[in-house]
This record gives structure tokens, sequence and C-alpha cells, in this order.
């Protein structure tokens, strides 16, 4: 059996990062934070990371890539590594990389990630490619892992230009249908080395400030001028109707199953799928995040599904760290990274 004292854990110290090493020391691994100078107390502070390795901003994380090579540092992607590295340059990571680098594309590009969800035969908002045939609520996004920034809602073609040439923000966007219903957060942790799909935790997104303007009354809300944000500044847990889980865990399926369609080994380790579930109980697809999501850290000390399968605190951390964990005891750990 190969001994996992060999290999150490590493991520970006942002995102999921205290849930990822937390999890990773759980389950014996070494540990690894890359830092930018000035935030390293928090991962001290809560005694997760082995070493702490700083950097200036993360975007230079190719300066000290040959450290974790050295190190035999396997990396755990998440949202900020998406967001501020781009999966162009994940791409070309030389250290061992957890999941399968190319679906990040996918994932990124929402022309791509669109084909994708079609192709699983789940339901998606609408999309309008010209902003001029916008005939009901619509909420533009802003491609790329951002947390929400920049994102609006418009109602007709006058309010979207107004709010574009208000905002700056000429990046690429999708303008997509605003489906009113309850957001719901699902988070998947799928293993190929046991071909089985769980359902580790759900969650809803706390949003600044289009959650909290509904604690105003609405004439205020009208008389303040407030415009809506999107931002998200933390995540609330959920548990759903019992009845619900058997058609989630077909749609997470069905998404892994189209996944290899696109891409040679297609999706594995931790993914969310981001819907919303309307009067009717549909739901409505709006994005997938092919990677852990920061909704997951309410549950460091597991969740109420996975207390249903483990007999100890399992995080979605920890689970990919245990998905490691198997893989080097089977020596299979080339079927984990990518």
């Amino acid at each position: 059996m190969a001994d996992i004292s060999k290999y150490k854990i590493c991520t970006l110290a942002s995102h999921s990062a205290l849930q990822i090493l937390k999890g990773a020391k759980d389950e014996g691994f070494e540990t690894i934070a890359i830092c930018q100078k000035g935030r390293e107390g928090i991962y001290e502070s809560y005694n997760v990371a082995d070493k702490i390795i700083t950097l200036d901003k993360f975007e230079d994380y190719f300066k000290i890539e040959e450290e974790l090579v050295k190190d035999n540092a396997i990396i755990i992607p998440h949202g900020s590594f998406v967001s501020y590295l781009g999966h162009e340059k994940i791409e070309s990571i030389k250290a061992m990389h957890y999941g399968n680098k190319k679906i990040i594309e996918w994932e990124s590009d929402r022309e791509k990630e669109r084909k994708w969800l079609l192709d699983a035969k789940l339901n998606l908002p609408k999309i309008y490619k010209d902003p001029e045939e916008i005939d009901g609520p619509v909420i533009i996004k802003f491609h790329g892992a951002q947390g929400g920034k920049g994102y609006f809602i418009a109602n007709n073609p006058q309010e979207y230009h107004e709010r574009i040439n208000e905002s700056g923000n000429n990046d690429e966007h999708a303008i997509q249908e605003y489906i009113v219903g309850v957001p719901l957060y699902t988070h998947y942790f799928y293993s190929r080395l046991t071909d089985e799909l769980e359902i580790m935790s759900f969650d809803k997104r706390y949003e600044s400030n289009a959650d909290s303007i509904g604690r105003i009354s609405a004439k205020d809300q009208l008389d303040t001028n407030i415009r809506t944000s999107y931002t998200i500044t933390g995540n609330i847990p959920l548990v759903v109707r019992e009845s619900l889980l058997p058609i989630l865990h077909e749609m997470g399926r069905n998404v892994i199953e189209s996944s290899k369609k696109f891409v040679d080994g297609g999706l594995f380790g931790p993914f969310c799928l981001e819907a919303i579930i309307d009067p009717n109980l549909q739901f409505f697809v709006f994005e997938i995040s092919a990677r852990i999501v920061a909704g997951t850290n309410p549950f460091i000390n597991g969740s109420p599904y996975t207390w249903l399968k483990y007999d100890v605190p399992m995080s979605t951390g920890r689970r990919i760290a245990l998905d490691i964990k198997q893989a080097i005891q089977e020596d299979k750990l080339d079927m984990v990274l990518g």
C-alpha cells in the first residue's frame, strides 16, 4: 500500500481553503497554503496549514510552482483559483492537480456551459442574444467565477443599456431570463474510483444587497433609489424535501455522463448545480461550478446528508482528501488528477 506521507495537499488561501486544508489534515495529509501577504494570520490561527507560502498576489502562483513540484503537492482548485488564474493558465499547471483541468473551461464559458447542461437534458432559463429582444425581467451575468459581482436586473432594453453604461463594464456577459422561485445550490461529489455520485449538502447564497433590501419598505426602496447588487457575502445551509432527492441525484448523474462527451475523462470530484425551484417544483439550472463551491463551508463538520453515509464529520474538503487517499493507496492516483 502506497504511503500518503509522500504527498501534500495544497490550495490558494481563499474561498474554501480552510475546509480543504482541515479535511486534508483529518485524513492524515500534510498541507500547504498559498497566501497573499498580510493574510497569513487566519490560516495560522486555525492551524490548518503545515506550511505557508506567501505571494504578493495570487497571479504570481507560477513563481513558486517548482517548490510545489518538489514538495509533491497536489493542488485543489476552487473558485478563487479559477478567478485569479483563469482556465488557460490552469491548464498549464505542472504540479499535480486534483480534478479535470479541461472541464474548467466549460464552466468559465457560458456558451459552452449552456451546451453541456442542455445536453444533460436539464431545464435552463432562456438566453437573450440581442438586448433589444428583452421582453421581461432578465439578469445580466458576467463571465467567470466572481461571486455574483456586477450582476444586475433589467426589465426592458432601455434599462439594460442604462445599467450597462452605469457599470462601465464591457466584459462578456449573458442576458438570462430571471426565474422567480427559490434558489437551491446542490453540492455533489463524484468519485471516478467507485463511480459513485453523492449529494453532500445544499445551500442558498446571501447576496448583498438583494437579500437585505427586503428589510426596508417598498416606499423606502423607491425613495432611496437603491440599485440591487448580487455580490455573494455568505451562505445559508438548507435541507430539501426528501421527495426531491431522486430528481437532484438524476440531474447530477446526467451532468457527469454528458461531460464525458465534451472533455476526455469528464467531470469528477466536487461540483455544484445552481438552480431555481419554481412554484411547480420545476428546476431551472442557471449555472454549474465544476469544482468545490464556497456554499459547502457551512458543513465543515458534515451535513445531514453526509451523516447518513459517514461515521465521521465529512465536509466536501475532507471528501476530496479521502478520494486522493484512496487513489494513492490503490495506486490509482492518475485517475483523480487531470
